[in-house]
């Protein structure tokens, strides 16, 4: 039979496993969501993509401010859920929210556990060089992502990924992997493992004044930095065009060649020179533009061999 779930998620990344579920036969007693906050130019409450799919499915959608009380805890025990889907839902769930659900919460993680726990897995596998990252699934307990693991998907992550590449990637990989998570607890199979007390770490989040890239450094750290933080918050460096210091967030890159000072631009296709190496800009964003091709940058932004980026 399938299970009824309260499904809990906020960002465009939870979507695919709702639809999945969904599609499976799962009966969504609930979705909870964050509440709708102001957006765009004119600032207008904006749904998050979790409760916009929800409605279009017609699922009863809640936003709570907080889970701790009472009466929340009393609103969720109140939908008699065989279990909850928990997906980017960026709230802390307590110990009564967690036993409420009668197989328990599961959580979909995107980092291979237990490395990379906590709010930017995805940013950090990429900055850091990871060569590989995934997805698992996990019965949440109340520390920060160190309960018990049942299945997990692998993804290589090449130089030429960002991370809204691996992103988009682990979403489906995860909708899949959470679906057959489900359908193994449904059977009474689902088998957990306790995670390993090696090879912890944790995904802080990502800080304003990380963005800065820092030229000195070798060509594929550079890379890897621009890539894990793209398309936000975007690295970011500043070059002087005619006198005026202009920013620009570099999208997308790859390996260059040559040598110089670091942040020195190297030739007439955006190559710079790094601490080690170099790396050629394919894809970049002036403040207040459109993001573009590096050849269309140039068109409208002269630059010369000999120019520094910093």
């Amino acid at each position: 039979m399938p299970l009824r779930l309260i499904f809990m998620g906020t960002p465009d990344f939870s979507v695919p496993t709702l639809l999945e579920l969904v599609a499976h036969g799962h009966e969504i007693a609930a979705v909870y969501t964050r509440a709708p906050k102001p957006a765009g130019r004119g600032m207008k409450l904006q749904a998050t993509p979790v409760e916009q799919e929800a409605r279009r499915l017609g699922i009863p959608v809640l936003t709570p401010a907080t889970l701790k009380t009472e009466d929340a805890q009393s609103e969720f025990r109140a939908h008699k859920a065989d279990a909850a889907v928990v997906v980017a839902y960026g709230m802390i769930l307590p110990q009564a929210i967690l036993d409420a659900p009668r197989l328990g919460c599961f959580n979909l993680h995107a980092s291979l556990l237990p490395r990379w726990r906590g709010a930017a897995p995805i940013n950090r596998a990429v900055m850091s060089g990871d060569a590989e990252t995934g997805v698992m699934v996990m019965k949440m307990d109340v520390g920060l992502d160190t309960g018990d693991v049942a299945m997990a998907e692998r993804l290589k992550i090449s130089d030429t990924m960002t991370a809204s590449d691996v992103h988009d990637t682990l979403a489906r990989l995860g909708a899949d992997l959470m679906v057959r998570a489900m359908a193994a607890l449904e059977r009474g199979g689902l088998q957990l493992t306790k995670q390993s007390a090696d090879g912890v770490t944790y995904a802080a989040k990502i800080e304003k004044a990380e963005a800065k890239i820092d030229w000195s450094k070798s060509a594929h750290e550079v890379l890897r930095h621009i890539h894990g933080l793209s398309p936000f918050p975007g690295a970011w460096s500043e070059v002087s065009v005619d006198g005026e210091t202009v920013r620009v967030k570099i999208l997308r890159c790859e390996p260059g060649r040559g040598s110089a000072a670091p942040g020195a631009l190297l030739d007439d296709h955006l190559t710079i020179a790094c601490g080690d190496g170099a790396i050629r800009i394919v894809e970049l964003q002036r403040a207040g533009k459109a993001p573009m091709k590096a050849a269309e940058f140039l068109r409208g932004t002269p630059l010369t061999s000999g120019a520094r980026f910093s």
